[in-house]
């Protein structure tokens, strides 16, 4: 159960995809901050636990699967006291490759592939946000959206499927926006470049060189912003899509 903190309740954030890189960054930057941080992931918890909630806020669930995505937003809304939930971050995605690791093009991805890839890149984080719309609402929250630098143009890694979900998803952001705000819900999205994660593809040092900064980015560079766009530091920015790369776009 989440405490308060003077007289105000304490903040809930709900996570997809917390156990490493961007996600295991943004519930250590919440959790200092004070906030309960509920995490999902199609993984159980990990026992080597790098925050302090325990697996009693971890929800496993298969988001690239209809039913398995609705049996957690019930579970969810039953977690919520007194039914607000301040911020969702959906920030879960996959990436397949070919067997030897290299990018999946537009014309090698089968159609499975692109189902289940937009299943959990895109339709999920939908499902999500409609599903605990009036939670959020109630909280005057915040959902912020986990798009990326390959969305905008052909990356030497990202497949064609996590590509297109992406640039998917940042549009959906746009119309979340414009309709999620007269509810007091703010949408935003950011699109990460070349983080320093263990997802990084050999080859991406190449890639470094081209970026104006000259290395890459940090997880926890990347959840500081996603913690702004949470919070009251951002509360007339709406519609945003903020991009995270050093400069690698201009």
């Amino acid at each position: 159960m989440s405490t308060s903190q003077g007289n105000h309740p304490r903040r809930i954030l709900l996570l997809t995809g917390a156990s490493r890189g961007i996600g295991h960054a943004t519930v250590k930057r919440f959790s200092a901050a004070g906030w309960r941080v509920i995490t999902c992931s199609r993984h159980p918890f990990p026992e080597n636990c790098p925050w302090e909630a325990g697996p009693e806020d971890h929800i496993q669930v298969d988001l690239a699967d209809i039913a398995s995505t609705q049996a957690a937003i019930t579970d969810i809304k039953q977690r919520l006291d007194n039914g607000e939930l301040h911020a969702l971050v959906n920030n879960a995605a996959i990436s397949p490759k070919t067997p030897t690791g290299t990018r999946l093009t537009s014309i090698d991805t089968t159609l499975d592939t692109w189902r289940h890839v937009f299943g959990v890149n895109f339709f999920a984080p939908i499902m999500l946000a409609r599903g605990l719309m009036d939670e959020l609402g109630a909280a005057h929250g915040a959902v912020v959206n986990v798009t990326s630098i390959a969305g905008s143009r052909v990356h030497p890694f990202a497949g064609a499927a996590y590509a297109t979900s992406k640039a998917a998803l940042a549009s959906l952001t746009r119309e979340m926006a414009a309709d999620f705000g007269s509810r007091g819900i703010r949408v935003n999205a950011i699109a990460p470049g070349e983080i320093d994660t263990s997802i990084l593809s050999p080859g991406t040092e190449k890639i470094v060189e081209q970026i104006p900064m000259q290395r890459l980015g940090t997880p926890d560079e990347v959840a500081k912003i996603i913690y702004v766009l949470c919070t009251e530091t951002s509360s007339y920015v709406n519609g945003a899509e903020i991009h995270i790369n050093g400069g690698q776009h201009v």
